[in-house]
């Protein structure tokens, strides 16, 4: 999954994270709860501010959970067993999605 944000911000709400990833910002907050890798920064409000790795590690929850069919316990394990290797890999299929996006962009324009 590709998501689309700015890389310039710092911080993301919530809302705008759910928006991001089509889920309700509830699923963004257990998954917060759930999972240690996400650290987001909770502003004077008490509102969560999420990072750019906060980000990279909710699509790579996402991507376990949502798109692999990990159980929750099962994406916590793999996260722990092998997180960088998981995160390279993903990042690595993340780029070469994005790629096939813009090579399939220049066949439609030819």
């Amino acid at each position: 999954m590709h998501i689309e944000l700015s890389p310039d911000k710092r911080y993301f709400s919530i809302g705008e994270l759910a928006k991001a990833f089509n889920v309700n910002a509830s699923l963004i907050r257990f998954w917060d709860k759930e999972f240690d890798i996400l650290k987001p920064r909770k502003n004077a409000k008490g509102n969560r501010m999420f990072t750019q790795e906060d980000v990279k590690n909710l699509q790579l929850i996402y991507h376990l959970v949502k798109e692999r069919g990990f159980t929750l316990e099962g994406a916590k394990t793999h996260l722990k067993e092998g997180q960088k290797k998981t995160l390279d890999k993903f990042e690595i299929i993340n780029k070469l999605e994005s790629i096939k996006a813009q090579l399939l962009s220049i066949k439609n324009e030819l």
